[in-house]
């Protein structure tokens, strides 16, 4: 390693610096492709289930600027894709959209929003900068994680059914009748689109020539698809295609779209916070967001992260001050705040990413739209088929619940079940994760006592000699 007056010798010579040679290694090793191109967008598209239909209702409800959130989060999917090298996910921040958008009689504000978001990403900053995240990370139990993996990816699930099986009104944020079995957005459109990927896609296990540039990250995964079918099949991008066939549809369902459109991106400016904002956004929004995001935006995506790619370091420190650093970025100019969710991972990944090319592309495709389309795009995304939206939502939250399937123990299943189960009924992974520590101390407590009073019962009447 050079020394830092040999670097300045460098830069006075006009040689490069020790560090930008290994800058430059680690991007282009990132966006190195793992699988084909077709495997990469398809991936791309995972984790749409869950961002377009929050970021239509907040563009609709609350007015955030759909432009802005587009060009911001376009920016995180390609820094993000460039450093950690997997398809990590830029999502919204679930828990400060709900209350954004169901509290119909106060509703927040976009400074109010801007304000949670702020809060909960200097939380989050300030307990990776510190170490404290990892130290969490380190002592927390695998059922417990498990518990919280499972809950998340079957509240997923759950909702995809019903985007499936009923009519949606985002701005309300409830369902409406069943949806019809014919049309444009109708149940044989919606489950024509999951038998195709069922079909193409199976199980979401893969064959081993799909990542045969990975041997570690496939030796701990099994193998099924092996036949010459499966890899034929294995190779087409069926999220990418329903995907793009809804965008087709959005046209179809309402020509006059095209009219609408205009082109340019709108004006950026900075959001004025005042103190009254700051106050709501922190009580209101960022206290429930905090605890969802620590422990499904870092330390179930870190687990997840570790499960689908054991060759690659991505530490719950880099990933706490990854999302503290997007949004007290992107907040002060009104983009929507992000977070990286496991559903996401688990999405991007069932559906064939496997490097950060995958959300790469993600990312410039929505640098494009913003840049072309702006605001605009509203347009489409309100006659996007919402039943198509709940297919891929359906495969990301089955995949991330599937994370949990290697709880080898009854204790281990009982600890995860339990929490899973009070984080649905609560509505709250908080209560949850804590029912599942107490539960796993008492455990462990319980095992301890039972192992000491053996070895007391075991003891000689007469003592030792």
């Amino acid at each position: 390693m050079e020394s830092p007056n040999q670097s300045r010798a460098s830069l006075l010579s006009g040689r490069p610096p020790w560090w930008t040679h290994r800058l430059y290694s680690s991007i282009t090793t990132n966006f190195r492709l793992k699988t084909s191109i077709w495997s990469e967008l398809g991936g791309s598209v995972g984790d749409l289930g869950t961002y377009i239909p929050i970021v239509l209702a907040l563009v609709l409800v609350n007015h955030v600027d759909l432009c802005t959130t587009l060009f911001f989060t376009a920016m995180y999917n390609i820094v993000t894709g460039l450093l950690f090298g997997i398809p990590m996910p830029v999502q919204p921040m679930k828990s400060i959209a709900a209350v954004a958008i169901s509290e119909s009689e106060t509703l927040l504000t976009v400074p109010q929003i801007m304000a949670a978001g702020i809060c909960t990403a200097s939380v989050l900053l300030f307990l990776g900068a510190t170490g404290l995240m990892s130290f969490f990370y380190k002592f927390i139990p695998l059922p417990v994680v498990r518990g919280v993996q499972l809950s998340q990816g079957l509240a997923f699930a759950f909702s995809a059914i019903k985007y499936i099986r009923y009519k949606q009104d985002f701005v309300t944020g409830k369902s409406g009748p069943p949806r019809p079995w014919v049309g444009l957005d109708g149940l044989i459109l919606a489950l024509a689109a999951l038998l195709f990927i069922v079909l193409v896609t199976g199980s979401g296990s893969e064959s081993r020539d799909e990542d045969e540039d990975d041997p570690a990250s496939t030796s701990s995964r099994p193998v099924i698809n092996s036949s010459p079918s499966g890899r034929k099949l294995s190779k087409i991008p069926s999220a990418l295609l329903v995907f793009l066939l809804g965008l087709i549809l959005c046209f179809v369902r309402d020509p006059s779209i095209v009219r609408d459109l205009s082109f340019g991106p709108s004006k950026f400016h900075v959001v004025k916070i005042t103190w009254n904002d700051w106050k709501i956004g922190f009580l209101r929004a960022a206290i429930p967001q905090i605890p969802l995001s620590v422990l499904n935006s870092v330390i179930a995506v870190c687990k997840l992260s570790t499960d689908l790619f054991p060759n690659k370091d991505v530490s719950a420190t880099s990933v706490s001050v990854s999302v503290g650093m997007m949004n007290l970025v992107g907040c002060w100019f009104g983009a929507m705040p992000v977070c990286h969710g496991a559903g996401g991972l688990a999405g991007q990944y069932r559906f064939g990413g496997r490097s950060g090319a995958s959300v790469i592309f993600l990312g410039l495709g929505k640098l494009i739209l913003a840049l072309i389309l702006g605001n605009s795009f509203v347009r489409v995304l309100d006659q996007f088929p919402i039943g198509i939206l709940g297919v891929l939502l359906l495969f990301s939250g089955i995949e991330l619940a599937m994370a949990s399937r290697d709880m080898n123990s009854k204790e281990e299943s009982f600890v995860m079940l339990v929490c899973a189960a009070v984080s649905l009924t609560g509505s709250s992974a908080a209560l949850g994760f804590g029912c599942g520590i107490v539960l796993f101390l008492l455990l462990k407590l319980r095992d301890l006592n039972f192992a000491s009073l053996r070895l007391s019962t075991s003891r000689p009447a007469g003592g030792t000699d």
